[in-house]
């Protein structure tokens, strides 16, 4: 198609509410997201997205993008709104003597993972198959790759982007700079990414996977070992604890369903001979329900998380908040809450930050300064509509109480909310670059044309 389509073709094109496609297409992760977009329109080319962006200008509307729709604030879909549904942009070629890959816009980190592990390489994503590159890339891109690559953002080579006037733009470190730095971490604000180009790292097909799964009754001497074996060896390993309920699964003895326990999931990011001796002293720390620890194939690790959250089962509501450091206080705060926390669906989890993460300095990308060491995150789900207020009710709750220990107020931003302190929150996570940023939100998008994310409004 064009970039030249007329306004009456993309009438025809249009999804409109009524039709069973029109409701299939605004659906998204998380199913307590029900918005009701004026139109959607189907994108199956870079063109198809310049003709939309031009048609929503002509019509007043603003413009939502729907790429892999797992942000759980449910961005993708836009009240009044012309959704753009970038599910036919999927492609992914991959250059392995170059080491890059070029991604294209609706893709998910499951079609990454398939082509550049054909070739023994990977770039940093999340830890679910289905996330959208888009979504999780624009805001950092945290996955298990980080101790020795970074977040996504730190591999984003380049990013052809359609403005809010329809063109298409390169930007990369020559061409377009400030955009391409507000990209890397700024969020969907700037523009419709349609093609990401990214570096590629040697890593795979078999990785080594700890994964001992102690119950809550351990308390918190094992995590506090954890804490400290992550400050020697941070460089090499990404971990995180995740408290769980353990499941009725086969996996595990049925004296132990129903019992709170937490994972200590670590993946040292070296080959998996050195990473099992870089693990070991993690795996027997107390009384433990089972203990999945072994080598795994890379796009298996990747998957691992997709069955504690199945795309639309769960409603969820998911707040984070950055850490300087994890003391004895916070581990024993955060082993509580996940006691108390009243869904058996929810988990919750400390992550940690170090090596190529925490090397890149703070004004290289829009992402801000990386002095923090650690992340809490509260990702709470449960099932039943009438459970909304009392479940979400808890967890902005424990995460207000929590947020005393936050460095600088800083948050990550595919863990916001839903929405409801938006304006304040963003700013708080972008910290010293929100400014910058509203500066070139004003040059490439003056009029807010992309609204549905973490908004960043135009300097004026």
């Amino acid at each position: 198609m064009p970039d030249t389509l007329h306004p009456a073709d993309i009438e025809t094109r249009l999804l409109r509410p009524g039709s069973a496609a029109y409701d299939a297409a605004r659906a998204v992760w998380n199913p307590m997201i029900d918005r009701r977009p004026a139109a959607i329109l189907r994108c199956a080319s870079a063109a198809d997205v310049q003709a939309g962006v031009r048609w929503a200008v002509a019509q007043g509307l603003p413009v939502s993008i729907k790429a892999g729709g797992h942000n759980v604030a449910g961005h993708a879909v836009g009240e009044g709104s012309l959704m753009l549904d970038l599910s036919g942009l999927r492609g992914v070629e991959v250059d392995p003597a170059a080491r890059v890959a070029r991604v294209e816009g609706g893709a998910l980190w499951a079609d990454v993972d398939a082509a550049t592990q054909a070739h023994g390489l990977a770039v940093p994503g999340g830890l679910i198959s289905d996330t959208g590159v888009a979504g999780l890339t624009l805001s950092g891109g945290v996955g298990w790759l980080r101790a020795r690559a970074g977040l996504t953002i730190d591999n984003l080579l380049a990013a052809d982007v359609v403005t809010a006037e329809g063109a298409l733009i390169r930007a990369d470190a020559r061409q377009n700079a400030d955009l391409f730095w507000a990209l890397r971490g700024g969020g969907g604000n700037f523009g419709v990414v349609v093609r990401f180009l990214f570096a590629l790292h040697p890593f795979g097909p078999e990785v080594m996977f700890c994964a001992p799964i102690y119950l809550a009754s351990a308390g918190a001497g094992p995590i506090r070992v954890w804490r400290d074996h992550m400050l020697a060896h941070g460089d090499r390993i990404a971990s995180l604890i995740d408290f769980e309920t353990i499941p009725e699964s086969p996996d595990y003895d049925p004296a132990f369903w129903g019992q709170r326990c937490y994972a200590m999931a670590a993946v040292p990011n070296c080959d998996p001979d050195e990473g099992e001796r870089l693990i070991a002293p993690l795996r027997n720390l107390g009384p433990k329900a089972a203990d999945f620890s072994g080598r795994i194939a890379y796009r298996d690790l990747q998957k691992l998380f997709d069955a504690m959250h199945p795309a639309g089962k769960f409603r969820c509501y998911w707040k984070s908040h950055f850490l300087k450091t994890l003391t004895d206080e916070m581990i024993d705060e955060a082993l509580a809450n996940a006691l108390a926390n009243p869904s058996d669906h929810s988990i919750s989890s400390l992550w940690n930050f170090g090596g190529a993460v925490t090397a890149v300095p703070a004004g290289a990308t829009a992402f801000g300064a990386r002095d923090f060491g650690w992340m809490y995150s509260l990702d709470s789900a449960w099932e039943r509509a009438e459970d909304d207020d009392r479940v979400r009710g808890w967890t902005r709750a424990a995460w207000d109480r929590f947020r005393r220990h936050a460095h600088d107020r800083r948050l990550y931003l595919n863990f916001a909310g839903q929405d409801e302190d938006s304006a304040d929150l963003t700013r708080d996570a972008l910290g010293g670059t929100f400014d910058r940023l509203a500066a070139i939100k004003a040059v490439f998008d003056p009029a807010n044309l992309f609204r549905f994310n973490q908004n960043i409004p135009p300097a004026r």
